[in-house]
């Protein structure tokens, strides 16, 4: 059904467009009944306040709701700052980061991101075995699983060992897969030695196997050697997967001990 529309509401002082929404029917009116304690309910109350009501028009109309939240979005991307809104989160990973035009962001100035990858050894995981054979994984439940389907091909990880360092630059190569459905020169991944001798647990599920994506190591090292510096604000977290576009500290240190110009690795 095309019936949802976007609208504006503008302080009728200054002319200033102070919250965006979408909706249908009567909805564009239903904030100035609102009685929840919110920056757009106080705007709103200061408006009365000065015996005026604010202008409410709709800007897009004869939508669907996938194209109205899409409109929504891209209006308070351009004009957030200066909004009441509190931005929900459809869309938002598609749209650019808020103060960060001076940088340049991968998957967005970039084709491909440029990722934190947790080694996370234990049973199911050596770095070893990654370095060896050109590959990095994690598994054995859902989150997990869906961390690894987030890689690219052509995405840049940074592989941490915990209590280690940094060991390895590499590039995605190819897209997470079960490891059953993984084979490296020609053979089975599971056939081959492997010195995590536990890869193999859950194999016949696709929700808990392990997941392998296929990665070229542009720059890897023994965990003897692992890059690291103590006390020194470097990014880590327990999580499988994680952005490095806002860390710079970081990236400096990478592009300084692995000697490379990470702006190359995505040309």
């Amino acid at each position: 059904m095309n019936d949802f529309y976007v609208y504006v509401y503008i302080d009728p002082r200054n002319l200033e467009e102070f919250y965006f929404g979408k909706g249908r029917g009567s909805r564009k009116d239903a904030h100035l009944s609102d009685t929840s304690d919110s920056e757009k309910t106080r705007r709103i109350a200061a408006i009365h306040k000065a015996g005026l009501k604010p202008t409410i028009r709709v800007i897009a109309r004869d939508l669907s709701e996938h194209d109205a939240f899409l409109i929504e979005k891209t209006l308070l991307w351009k004009l957030g700052r200066q909004l009441t809104n509190v931005s929900s989160g459809h869309y938002s990973e598609n749209f650019r980061p808020h103060d960060t035009m001076h940088l340049e962001l991968s998957g967005f100035d970039y084709q491909c991101g440029f990722y934190y990858y947790n080694v996370g050894e234990g049973p199911h995981r050596n770095w070893d075995d990654y370095k060896t054979f050109g590959f990095i994984a994690a598994g054995q439940g859902i989150r997990w699983r869906d961390a690894m389907l987030g890689f690219q091909k052509g995405d840049v990880v940074a592989a941490y060992l915990k209590n280690r360092g940094f060991v390895g630059i590499g590039r995605v190569t190819e897209r997470a897969k079960p490891i059953h459905d993984v084979t490296i020169n020609g053979k089975p991944l599971l056939s081959h030695a492997l010195r995590c001798g536990r890869m193999a647990d859950n194999a016949e599920s696709d929700d808990l196997c392990e997941y392998v994506a296929k990665v070229e190591w542009v720059a890897a090292v023994e965990r003897s050697d692992a890059k690291w510096t103590r006390k020194s604000g470097l990014f880590t977290t327990t999580h499988v997967r994680a952005s490095l576009d806002a860390q710079p500290k970081t990236l400096a240190f990478l592009e300084r001990e692995f000697e490379l110009d990470l702006r190359d690795l995505f040309s």
